[in-house]
């Protein structure tokens, strides 16, 4: 399964369509009971979600890995990382820190067996994952009180259910932004975006920011999320993009991993075509993807691309570097400019500064979900704004009340790097505001 659609619209619901996750968080302050039933049925030994004093901090990182559609190595190999040095260096405000990793091979029934194991196994927090399969997991850790720290952003779940803290403001964001930056650098745009639940999410953020700057909306074409080649697709987005003489068109390829499978036939197809610029997403492309699709020759080149942090290079990642550099072993997985492995090390941020601001006292899911229920600030080092949730944040209006960071970073390939295309971070809070949703 790869995150087909169901016969319920998830098209980025209202506030009041996602009942059942509103419900949930009246439902989590009685999960104990709840939680009680579960752990029975699967044989849990000693050490429960509640935690305890002076224990381990338990948490679990999930992505998918050696799966023929998007794959996120990265962040759970991070995780593991981050546990050995945080541990080496005294612990989080002096406990240890357990991670257990999962991987959820882009199933929703695997994805639901990770939630699963997370409850059994007493994690007070899911930190740092990815998956398109929200409906398979949550309500799992919904029905445990388990929060969500740092998800990729790939599901409009991850902003609406009460137990989601997302450090970015996912897909919708990077979409918005980018719509916003190419409204008056393009003529016809065509996206091309996974057939799936998640892709489903992509083209009213991407109007949204196109229409802000005065652009018709964007040519939606579906295609495959795990397919070979996309010379099909590439053909009828080169159509659509070349429609206009006068000005030159856009194609904006969102594929997560599949990005540079399409960009390889994108590129044996555009000769016949005139010429059009390419613009995307971190998390469909990094520099490595550059690397391999030609650097400075790439497609990519002079593509924008939109991102959610600072570029690589950017010192504010010493911190992460320096745990990559002394506990990653030289694991090849963990790259320092994926977008996947900078989130995780966001969301451990998070993670460390709610157990850090406990104390003595108890570590458990319900004390990590008070800590941030009760506004605590979070300061990132400003790779992002500083983090606070509340349950109805300002883009509620739109069916996202836990999306609380919209800001995104420009950045542009310049010959054959991703480098800073403007300073600083762009709000496109607004910009989303106006997005047209079911």
């Amino acid at each position: 399964m790869t995150g087909r659609r169901r016969t319920r619209s998830t098209l980025l619901p209202r506030l009041l369509r996602f009942t059942g996750s509103t419900r949930a968080a009246v439902l989590a302050a009685g999960a104990l009971a709840g939680c009680t039933s579960l752990l029975a049925g699967c044989g849990v030994v000693p050490g429960t979600t509640e935690g305890s004093g002076d224990g381990p901090v338990v948490v679990m990182t999930w992505a998918p890995e050696g799966t023929g559609a998007t794959n996120k190595p990265g962040m759970p190999a991070f995780a593991l990382a981050y546990a050995r040095w945080v541990n080496a260096n005294g612990g989080i405000g002096g406990r240890k820190l357990t991670v257990l990793t999962c991987n959820d091979h882009n199933t929703a029934v695997d994805a639901a067996k990770c939630a699963r194991r997370a409850v059994k196994e007493g994690a007070v927090a899911v930190v740092g994952s990815y998956s398109q399969h929200s409906d398979s997991f949550f309500p799992h850790l919904e029905g445990a009180g388990i929060p969500y720290i740092g998800g990729y952003g790939v599901t409009n779940a991850e902003f609406t259910s009460p137990l989601s803290y997302p450090v970015n403001g996912g897909q919708p964001a990077l979409l918005a932004g980018l719509g916003k930056e190419l409204a008056g650098n393009c003529g016809p745009v065509a996206l091309v975006r996974p057939d799936t639940i998640a892709g489903d999410a992509l083209p009213p953020m991407l109007d949204a920011g196109l229409t802000t700057g005065g652009h018709d909306s964007a040519e939606d074409q579906r295609a495959p999320e795990d397919s070979a080649e996309y010379s099909a697709q590439a053909e009828k987005a080169l159509k659509e993009a070349t429609g206009d003489q006068e000005e030159k068109g856009c194609v904006i390829p969102a594929l997560g991993d599949r990005t540079a499978t399409f960009m390889d036939s994108f590129r044996r197809t555009r000769d016949d075509y005139a010429d059009v610029r390419t613009a995307t997403v971190l998390g469909s492309v990094d520099q490595t993807v550059v690397d391999s699709t030609g650097g400075a020759s790439s497609a990519f080149e002079g593509a924008y691309v939109t991102g959610w942090y600072p570029v690589a290079s950017d010192p504010r990642w010493d911190g992460m570097k320096k745990v990559i550099s002394e506990s990653a072993f030289s694991d090849t997985r963990i790259d320092a400019a994926d977008t996947g492995v900078q989130t995780t090390w966001i969301a451990y941020a998070v993670l460390r500064a709610v157990v850090e601001s406990l104390g003595d006292g108890e570590v458990s899911a319900t004390t990590v979900r008070g800590a941030l229920d009760d506004g605590l600030r979070i300061d990132t080092g400003e790779l992002t704004p500083a983090l606070r949730w509340q349950f109805s944040d300002k883009l509620a209006s739109i069916g996202l009340p836990r999306l609380v960071n919209a800001h995104v970073t420009l950045q542009t390939v310049r010959r054959g790097r991703l480098v800073a295309a403007k300073p600083g971070f762009v709000d496109v809070t607004r910009t989303m505001e106006k997005a047209e949703v079911d």
